[in-house]
């Protein structure tokens, strides 16, 4: 398969386009920013492109048979506001109406956990835990509305575009080790808490994108994509109850299970985070 992968120099982008070289897979790897050394790997070829510049996402997606959509602002903390938002929803529209302008019917974008508010609220607000993709949304800051407003976007587009697959895929603090997550989010306190101790792996949400290209359904589906472990050596239960005693519990947090499910990952994909 030929996979246009935008945001490839990123981080999450170049563990993207190694594992899909890895596959046997061919990329175009599209970026604003130019590698720091030319590429050399074979089957990989780089496009330098901007997600605003409509026209030239087209040409760069031409002759790709999927697309893997990676670029984007990542928090609400380097950028002003409007810049983080308005950057991340016309970056999404444009790289899913071109996807479609050229053929491209499989597709999978980054979305976060922070769809629905999370990390940067001002406070944690959970109706239940652990998160599955059913909870509603209370984003408050404009990185956790612009990720929600993309996988609206790709609920339209489904609506339109009869046959088209397209996978948001909801990441947590990803990462090359679990220690260094540990290291970021491995205390408890009230700020942290919101942050719920979860990670995502790099490898694994290499695979997880890959896995969703090839699933086999139609229409747009919400995936979380983490970790099944807090980082946390403090039982989830114990956690819930000092941090969230109010909130329901609804599934398993035995042990140190993360307050994410990723069960519909699991179900639909075929992915786990650790495959053994």
């Amino acid at each position: 398969m030929k996979i246009a992968i935008t945001g490839a120099t990123g981080r999450i982008g170049g563990a993207i386009t190694t594992e899909a070289l890895r596959q046997g897979h061919s990329v175009i790897a599209i970026d604003r920013v130019a590698p720091a050394e030319p590429e050399t790997r074979e089957n990989l070829r780089f496009v330098q492109a901007d997600m605003g510049d409509y026209e030239g996402l087209v040409e760069a997606f031409r002759g790709a048979d999927a697309l893997i959509h990676m670029a984007a602002i990542p928090s609400p903390m380097r950028d002003p506001d409007h810049i983080v938002h308005n950057n991340n929803v016309v970056g999404s529209y444009n790289a899913l109406r071109a996807a479609v302008e050229v053929g491209i019917m499989r597709i999978v974008q980054a979305s976060s956990v922070n769809a629905i508010g999370l990390s940067f609220s001002r406070a944690a607000h959970f109706d239940y835990l652990p998160l599955d993709e059913a909870h509603p949304n209370y984003s408050e800051e404009p990185y956790g509305l612009s990720k929600w407003i993309c996988e609206q976007q790709a609920d339209m587009f489904a609506r339109r575009y009869e046959g088209i697959r397209i996978s948001s895929m909801r990441f947590h603090l990803v990462t090359d080790e679990r220690a260094k997550a540990v290291e970021i989010y491995g205390r408890a306190s009230e700020d942290l808490a919101k942050h719920l101790w979860a990670y995502t792996l790099y490898d694994a949400a290499s695979r997880a994108c890959l896995l969703a290209l090839e699933a086999p359904f139609t229409g747009h589906e919400v995936f979380y994509i983490v970790a099944p472990d807090t980082v946390m050596d403090v039982p989830s239960r114990e956690l819930a109850a000092r941090f969230f005693p109010d909130v329901p519990i609804r599934g398993d947090l035995d042990g140190n299970r993360s307050f994410f499910s990723s069960a519909k990952a699991e179900r639909m994909l075929g992915w786990r985070h650790d495959p053994s």
